[in-house]
């Protein structure tokens, strides 16, 4: 874990904290619930059965709200616009993102030299502290230094993931390796954490701080603790040792997931209800060869009527090699040792202690709660599985078993299903660009920001398709910059992400006038010292570096005389993304440490998750769903349906969710330390304890649980922030008709959760937005309130 960058796991989808946000919702294959549920929202009543196009605008913000609606519906519109300027930018080129530097592949090496430069001589001058007046200035100084070195690897992260030259990749690769070298020199450099406790030890400089400054000079001793700094140097060795080998067999247990019998052998009477094409594919000479896990095996799981042979299937895609449990097994007996090093109980003591869980204990009350609260429907739900399959097999049949919860489940979700309209009818009443105009429009209604299209310089964005977005507050006008690479293409992730390039951060006078004092014409001090990126003055005068966001997902195209179509659960994932993408506008800091997503894991998708439910109220889908050819306005009775039959088995997904949040924390305890510790053993129990179904003997499915990896003791998260999500709708933004776009619960929200970023406890913000004091503690009984409240919708877990 890097100490100053505040890089710990995330998603994926898999993301640095505070930097790349990933869609997370766990396939049901990976749960034992392979179903085709998919993504819901609250519902909210609506008299009416078409929703009425509402009044959005401005007079002065009418011509950006068509542009942006425009740009991503109509490609000739986007090349003329993006091209209007074009002679202008070829004579003044700017690099990627507007960043001087990366003009071309080797800029990142005189981005990442640069930037060394300035580090060193920060860490000279926070080293060399000795007044009063200096220690006042430590933490911005470590932020300062935090910045520099996020700003390439942030950068790097995304091009060496998202960019399509190779050699663009290479180079930020290179460039991200060179600061991370640097970064574990720091990290193992106590003077750094001596003169941190030496600034917090003397009152007047405490006294002196902001909120803001004691916050991160909190995070920042908390985080100097978990990385073994105060250890002796014994100790400390083989902290770093074991953090390696750590970082080795987790990658090893990602890329290692494979089960023991790879391929079934069936003769192809035996997979009757299997798609015949596909059974086709799969056969020769009479046999068909079936893989037993991926996308093949789940549809099989789902359509096959026999049950041996579903149980056979279900049974080699739950078992992973033995390899892969001893991989397993070693990953979290080296957590548990690296925390007995560092003098915490277990691995899930050490990564909750900075969480709002704070400990393994709260988790656990949070999750039976959640639990507690589910079974009634859980029990509704497995009653009409029960049920289908007695009507289906007759009188005598076997209780219902693992092996058919999915079949059943698919059966069930069909009849529910609507016959009378093709799958993708609702799709027409969302194209890209009316989605993107509703999300403004959405935005502008609640926070009073929006979305202004603005043409790419030269080289500033990695592909034509690419459409910049300037955000504009109508009190401090322009406050951050969105990429939207939001197309598909060959070789491009197809997996949604929110990536945040550069965090907000106010730059001092200070700043400035060294920039000046190094040869810098004072004229391009500001453009010098930002490195071209996006910055702005505040009202008051203050110059601030502009949250700098890049939203992926992978959309396809629609031919060339119709813009591109979105089905409901792709304009559910767009409302999600921008989610993560509001809190890093708004949350706009002077700090980097605590600027917008930068806060703690299960505190960091309550924005995006909260934004799924404002796809379900007919006042937002009132202001942008309408037909693309015609314009007619959506009819609600369709969302309503789709609400109700995606929500069918929400409890079953609820129950699968918390089995492996369970199974997380049990994994993460001290257990991996004791004699005779077995994964398997300890996973057979969980299931049975919390499943509704009986697990197989037999089965190994742990193995296949890659997000033990990257989520280790916080898998429960995303459960969490659902909860959350699901009691802030209701009490604030659905306490009055049409509250999903009533301004006083958009600015009860923005100054209660986002403007804070993670400059503020996680509870306190929720005891503010919810008026609820007695959560402002944290406390154990807190978790369980929050787990009482329950979730809503269907997608409740992570890929």
């Amino acid at each position: 874990m890097s100490t100053l960058l505040r890089h710990s796991a995330w998603n994926f989808n898999h993301c640095l904290a505070g930097q790349r946000h990933g869609r997370r919702f766990l396939s049901t294959a990976a749960i034992n619930t392979n179903s085709s549920i998919t993504s819901s929202t609250t519902q909210s009543p609506s008299p009416s059965l078409v929703l009425s196009l509402a009044s959005h605008t401005a007079p002065s913000s009418s011509q950006d709200d068509q542009t942006l609606r425009k740009v991503f519906d109509s490609q000739s519109f986007w090349q003329d616009f993006s091209q209007r300027h074009a002679s202008l930018h070829r004579s003044h080129p700017r690099g990627l993102f507007q960043n001087r530097h990366l003009t071309n592949p080797g800029g990142f090496q005189v981005f990442a030299s640069d930037t060394l430069g300035q580090a060193r001589k920060l860490v000279a001058k926070i080293t060399s502290a000795s007044t009063v007046q200096e220690y006042r200035s430590l933490v911005r100084m470590m932020d300062r230094l935090s910045d520099l070195l996020c700003r390439v690897i942030d950068v790097a992260d995304f091009v060496r993931a998202v960019h399509p030259d190779r050699r663009m990749q290479d180079a930020a690769s290179k460039a991200h390796a060179l600061m991370f070298e640097y970064m574990n020199v720091l990290n193992t450099t106590t003077a750094l954490n001596d003169q941190l406790k030496k600034a917090m030890s003397m009152p007047e400089v405490v006294a002196s701080w902001t909120q803001e400054e004691k916050v991160v000079a909190d995070i920042l001793r908390k985080d100097f603790s978990k990385s073994a700094i105060d250890l002796p140097s014994t100790a400390r060795q083989r902290f770093v040792h074991l953090s390696n080998q750590i970082s080795r067999v987790g990658q090893s247990f990602v890329e290692g997931m494979a089960a023991e019998r790879p391929y079934l052998a069936f003769r192809s009477s035996k997979l009757k209800g299997l798609d015949p094409l596909l059974a086709r594919q799969l056969t020769q000479w009479g046999r068909v060869t079936l893989p037993s896990t991926g996308s093949t095996a789940t549809t099989a799981l789902r359509s096959v009527e026999d049950e041996v042979t579903r149980k056979e299937i279900y049974l080699a895609s739950r078992t992973a090699t033995k390899a892969q449990i001893r991989r397993l097994e070693e990953l979290v007996t080296l957590r548990a040792q690296l925390a007995e090093v560092s003098g915490y109980e277990s691995f899930a003591q050490m990564t909750l202690s900075d969480k709002m869980a704070r400990s393994p204990q709260s988790v656990d009350r949070f999750l039976e709660a959640l639990a507690g609260g589910n079974r009634s429907r859980l029990k509704a739900e497995l009653d009409d599985l029960t049920r289908l399959k007695e009507s289906r097999v007759g009188p005598g049949a076997a209780p219902l078993q693992a092996w058919d919860k999915d079949f059943y489940t698919s059966r069930q979700m069909a009849l529910a299903r609507p016959k009378s309209r093709s799958p993708d009818f609702i799709s027409a009443y969302f194209s890209l660009g009316t989605v993107m105009q509703g999300l403004s429009r959405v935005f502008h209604r609640l926070y009073g920001v929006r979305f202004v299209p603005r043409e790419p310089g030269a080289g500033e964005s990695w592909n034509d398709d690419v459409r910049r977005l300037d955000v504009v507050d109508e009190a401090e006008g322009h406050i951050a910059v969105v990429y939207c690479d939001l197309f598909e293409r060959p070789w491009k992730n197809p997996n949604p992400a929110h990536y945040t390039l550069r965090c907000s951060r106010r730059i001092s006078e200070e700043e400035l006038r060294e920039s000046v004092e190094d040869g810098v014409n004072a004229e391009q001090a500001e453009d010098a010292v930002t490195n071209g990126m996006a910055s702005a003055r505040h009202p008051n005068g203050e110059l601030y570096q502009l949250p700098t966001i890049a939203l992926i997902c992978d959309f396809a195209r629609g031919p060339s005389n119709r813009p591109t179509l979105l089905s409901y659960r792709e304009v559910q994932t767009l409302f999600h993304e921008m989610g993560h993408a509001v809190h890093s506008m708004l949350g706009r800091t002077t700090l980097q440490n605590v600027s917008g997503t930068r806060c703690a894991t299960d505190f960091a998708e309550l924005p995006s998750v909260l934004m799924e439910h404002f796809l379900a109220a007919p006042e937002v889908l009132g202001l942008f769903a309408r037909h693309w050819e015609t314009d007619a306005p959506l009819p609600y009775q369709l969302v309503r349906d789709k609400m109700e039959t995606d929500q069918r088995f929400a409890g079953t997904e609820t129950e699968g969710q918390i089995v492996l949040a369970m199974l997380d924390q049990r994994y993460h305890s001290a257990l991996p330390l004791s004699s005779g510790f077995d994964s398997t053993a300890i996973y057979r129990d969980v299931y049975d304890r919390y499943g509704s179904l009986r697990e197989p003997v037999g089965t190994s499915w742990h193995g296949f649980f890659g997000h033990l990896y990257g989520y280790g003791a916080t898998y429960y998260s995303y459960l969490f922030d659902r909860a959350i999500a699901s009691k802030v709708w209701t009490d604030v933004f659905q306490r009055r008709e049409g509250g999903a776009l009533d301004r006083e619960a958009g600015s009860l929200f923005r100054e209660e959760v986002l403007r804070w970023g993670g400059g503020r406890d996680g509870w306190e913000c929720i005891a503010g937005v919810l008026g609820r004091d007695d959560l402002a503690q944290g406390n154990g009984a807190a978790m369980a309130e929050v787990g009482k409240w329950g979730v809503k919708g269907s997608n409740t877990g992570i890929i």
